[in-house]
């Protein structure tokens, strides 16, 4: 008995880690809003800065639509081989401007690892929810 209680306990936990690593869409579309003044992720469209459709795997810098609009910061990261997976978004929205210094985003970053995961699972998520 013990042993199916302390099985089912470790299976929740497990559960609930993998929900917190891989992020909420649905949650991560609410705090996307505050990055929608400035950024565009269901449709190609850019904004004041370029848009985030398929930015997951992107190189940075490299959007096309926005390339005379970058910083050359950003440029220069690209550059240097930096693509936008979920580790390096991770450190970018934690602290923008440690990440990639001289980025022209005034945006200085989320606070809390669970807004983090979820943007960036919203980011992948294709539909959008």
């Amino acid at each position: 008995m013990l042993r199916a209680i302390s099985s089912a306990a470790l299976f929740l936990l497990a559960g609930g880690l993998a929900a917190h690593a891989g992020g909420d869409a649905a949650l991560g579309k609410k705090v996307f809003n505050r990055c929608i003044a400035c950024h565009e992720a269901e449709t190609d469209r850019d904004k004041v800065g370029p848009h985030l459709l398929g930015v997951v795997g992107r190189k940075a810098g490299s959007a096309e639509s926005f390339a005379g609009h970058y910083s050359q910061a950003m440029k220069n990261a690209g550059a240097g081989g930096l693509v936008w997976d979920e580790a390096n978004l991770t450190e970018y929205l934690k602290a923008p401007r440690q990440k990639v210094p001289g980025n022209r985003m005034a945006f200085t970053g989320l606070t809390s690892d669970d807004d983090i995961a979820n943007v960036i699972a919203y980011l992948k998520a294709d539909p959008k929810p």
